[in-house]
C-alpha cells in the first residue's frame, strides 16, 4: 500500500512536468508575433479651384466666388468627370457657368505602395461675371500628374498643350516666368505655367495658376479679383513596409545544429517542440527511478 501511495504522486508529478513542458513550447515559439501597420499615402486632384471676390454695382454687393470642379482626394480612390461648374445668383439670379470643357477628369488612386493624382482637361473655357461673351481663358489640353511610390523619388509633371487665349488675346506661355496679359478696358491676368514641387515623400503639379483682375471699361458693374488654379495634382508616398527579422530563440538547444538532413528529421518526427518533449520524458524517468529506489528501501 505504501508503495502504491508513493507511486501515484510521483506519476502525477511527472505527468504535470511533461504537460508543462509541452504547453511551454507553443508559447515560446509564438512569442514576438506582431501586425505591421503603415501609412498608405495620400493623393488629390482638382480640375478647377477658384477663389474670387466679385463686387457688383459699384461694390455695393460683394459676392465671394469659391468654386471647385472635380475635386477628389484619397486614401479611398476616386475619380470625377463633370464637364462644367456653375453658380447661381451671380448673373442677375440666373445660373452662371464658370468653366466648361469637352473633357474634365480628375483621379486620385492610393494602394499599399503607390499614391497618384492626375488631371486632364481638354478644350476648356472659363468665364467670370461681367464678361458673359468673352472668356477669361481658353486652353487646348491641360494635364497634371503627381506620382509617389514607396522607396522611390516622387515625380511631378504638368503640361499645357495647344493654343491659349486670355481675354481674347492669343498668348505664348513660357516656363521661365509668369506671363502677363493686359487688355485695356477689360482687365489683366497673370499666368504661371507648369509649377512642379517635390520633396522626399511628396509631389505637387499645377498646370496653370492665374491671378485675375477684371473690371470691364471701369464701369464697376462687376469687379473681379482673385486666383484661379487649373489642373492640380498632389501625392504623398506610402510608408515603406518594414523588413521582418526572425525572432531569436531563448532555448540554448536551438544553437546546436542537428545531425543529419531535414529528411531524416521528418522521418523520425523531429520538430521544434522536440526539446520540450525530451525534457518531460527525462523528468518522468528520474521521478520513476526515485520512486522505485524508495520502495525497495522500505521493503528491505
Amino acid at each position: 500500500m505504501n508503495s502504491n501511495n508513493f507511486r501515484m504522486p510521483a506519476r502525477r508529478l511527472a505527468a504535470a512536468a511533461t504537460v508543462t513542458a509541452l504547453a511551454a513550447a507553443p508559447a515560446v515559439l509564438g512569442a514576438g508575433a506582431a501586425h505591421a501597420t503603415g501609412d498608405h499615402g495620400r493623393a488629390s486632384a482638382v480640375v478647377l479651384r477658384a477663389g474670387l471676390d466679385v463686387s457688383l454695382l459699384n461694390k455695393t454687393v460683394d459676392v465671394p466666388l469659391a468654386v471647385s470642379l472635380n475635386e477628389v482626394q484619397a486614401p479611398q480612390s476616386a475619380d470625377r468627370t463633370a464637364l462644367s461648374a456653375r453658380l447661381d445668383g451671380v448673373a442677375g439670379g440666373r445660373p452662371f457657368t464658370v468653366l466648361g470643357a469637352d473633357v474634365a477628369s480628375a483621379k486620385a488612386t492610393v494602394t499599399a505602395r503607390r499614391a497618384e493624382g492626375s488631371v486632364r482637361l481638354v478644350d476648356a473655357r472659363m468665364h467670370v461675371p461681367g464678361l458673359p461673351l468673352l472668356s477669361l481663358i481658353e486652353v487646348g489640353t491641360v494635364t497634371a500628374k503627381a506620382t509617389c511610390e514607396a522607396g522611390k523619388a516622387p515625380v511631378a509633371d504638368a503640361d499645357v498643350l495647344g493654343a491659349v487665349t486670355v481675354l481674347g488675346k492669343r498668348v505664348t506661355l513660357t516656363a521661365g516666368g509668369p506671363t502677363e496679359v493686359k487688355v485695356p478696358g477689360v482687365g489683366e491676368v497673370r499666368l504661371d505655367l507648369a509649377q512642379r514641387r517635390t520633396t522626399t515623400r511628396t509631389a505637387a503639379a499645377t498646370a496653370l495658376e492665374l491671378k485675375v483682375s477684371v473690371n470691364p471699361l471701369k464701369l464697376n458693374v462687376a469687379d473681379v479679383e482673385g486666383t484661379v488654379t487649373l489642373a492640380k495634382a498632389t501625392c504623398e508616398s506610402p510608408a515603406v513596409p518594414p523588413t521582418r527579422h526572425p525572432v531569436p530563440s531563448h532555448d540554448p538547444a536551438a544553437d546546436v545544429k542537428p545531425q543529419g538532413s531535414q529528411a531524416d528529421l521528418a522521418e523520425t518526427g523531429g520538430s521544434s517542440a522536440t526539446p520540450y518533449i525530451a525534457g518531460g520524458a527525462l523528468a518522468l524517468l528520474l521521478l520513476g527511478g526515485g520512486a522505485v529506489t524508495v520502495a525497495r528501501r522500505r521493503k528491505g
